[in-house]
């Protein structure tokens, strides 16, 4: 199995480190700031699930844009995003969160974004 150094990847809501990336599947542990959200989005490819580790978030997610549903999520909770799911993370408070992926991580198309980064594939 291919080992790689953990590395930081500073992001406009907080920071995400990855720990491993394999054939199979990607880890990280993503840094989310109070009051800070990740894009509405959706993955073609892309399946992954979610660990709350620390702290308490808001995830919206749904079939459509216009068909969310809010889930709040505390530590200890896991939720699973299939592909095709649009979803956003809304941190309530300072959060870390586990996530393990399938590999795609150019696999991400933006629907909204507070950060100007609209679109796909776009860091």
């Amino acid at each position: 199995m291919p080992r790689i150094e953990p590395r930081r990847i500073e992001k406009p809501w907080g920071h995400e480190e990855i720990f491993a990336v394999t054939e199979r599947y990607v880890g990280k542990i993503l840094f989310i700031r109070e009051g800070e959200a990740l894009s509405l989005q959706y993955h073609e490819r892309k399946d992954e699930t979610i660990r709350i580790l620390d702290g308490l978030m808001e995830l919206v997610s749904g079939p459509e844009p216009e068909a969310l549903e809010s889930h709040r999520l505390q530590p200890g909770d896991v939720f699973h995003v299939p592909p095709g799911t649009v979803h956003r993370m809304i941190a309530l408070e300072d959060t870390r969160v586990l996530e393990v992926s399938t590999p795609e991580l150019d696999d991400v198309v933006r629907l909204q974004d507070r950060y100007g980064r609209e679109g796909t594939n776009i860091p």
